[in-house]
């Protein structure tokens, strides 16, 4: 679309230091702290024992998964699943990520139940689950977890004022989950404000749509190159090199697609079908992403597997 269509609007976005459209015509020059391009993120992987799974058949195959997510809740976890969910990412070294447990659909409101109260999202429903979410985060940091998916803006405002204060550790990485509903660069950019350390925009963004997010914000992003079921199915390997490409630094989350949903826990068969999902996109980033290299495992401190980029 010309840059002289909806002009004044364009150049007010533009004083305002956000891109003056979708746009895919140019390549990131932008990398994580060790050079790399892209990481490999497995997520929804909802029990430490698909955890250890996953990592030891793709390091038998010598893939390296940079991080793993889960997105179950961590309130769902006893303390002696979350203490090896963190012993993994020592192992294997990668970084762990847990999500913050209570949140609307958690709770008894009935809003969110409902087709447009769906909207709602995960976010945090009452004062008293803001308490709430913040004693899951305190928990689990001391079980020494250190990364963590936030599904509420204003928690994310909340742990990133406790981080800049000591009253979190320093290296507490706060991600952006793709059920905030956030898929512009005007978003992305009030995220990373907030202390947003990484972001997952709305899984069905378009390439050009990925592209203007990346002319905005510096933090890393978090791309779905595949999608359970329930999140619309769909499967975009072949478009991997080019999120790498306009969006780097970029995390590509992939293996999902053999679930039904985000809060499920993998069954043995689905476990096996996620790791071909893995291959399969490392696979593709060596035959097509000539020139894009993977972060290495050192790039994660080697006691917390923490990501060790800037904060925002």
């Amino acid at each position: 679309m010309s840059d002289t269509l909806y002009g004044e609007s364009r150049k007010q976005l533009s004083a305002l230091g956000l891109p003056t459209g979708d746009s895919s015509e140019f390549d990131s020059e932008r990398t994580f702290p060790d050079g790399g391009h892209y990481r490999i993120e497995v997520p929804t992987i909802n029990s430490a024992a698909a955890a250890r799974r996953v990592l030891s058949e793709c390091r038998s195959q010598g893939i390296r998964v940079n991080r793993i997510t889960e997105t179950l809740g961590m309130f769902r976890h006893t303390s002696r699943e979350i203490r090896e969910y963190v012993e993994l990412g020592q192992e294997y070294d990668a970084q762990i990520l847990m999500s913050v447990g209570p949140r609307a659909n958690y709770d008894i409101g009935g809003s969110v139940q409902t087709t447009e109260g769906a909207r709602v999202g995960y976010r945090l429903r009452g004062q008293e689950q803001i308490v709430r979410a913040l004693e899951d985060v305190r928990r689990a940091v001391d079980l020494g977890v250190r990364g963590f998916v936030v599904y509420d803006e204003g928690l994310l405002w909340v742990l990133g004022r406790l981080r800049r204060s000591g009253s979190l550790p320093e290296d507490v990485h706060l991600k952006v989950s793709a059920h905030c509903g956030h898929g512009n660069g005007a978003s992305a950019q009030l995220l990373e404000m907030l202390g947003a350390d990484s972001f997952n925009p709305v899984r069905d963004l378009t390439l050009p749509m990925v592209g203007a997010i990346r002319a905005a914000i510096g933090i890393p992003i978090d791309v779905h190159v595949d999608n359970p079921r329930l999140s619309g199915g769909f499967v975009r390997t072949y478009d991997a090199p080019e999120f790498v490409r306009i969006a780097a630094p970029v995390f590509l989350k992939t293996g999902n697609s053999a679930l039904e949903g985000h809060g499920s826990v993998p069954s043995s068969q689905q476990i096996d079908a996620v790791v071909a999902q893995v291959e399969i996109l490392a696979e593709f980033l060596d035959r097509h992403g000539s020139g894009l290299r993977q972060s290495e495992p050192t790039a994660f401190h080697s006691s917390t597997g923490t990501d060790e980029s800037t904060h925002g």
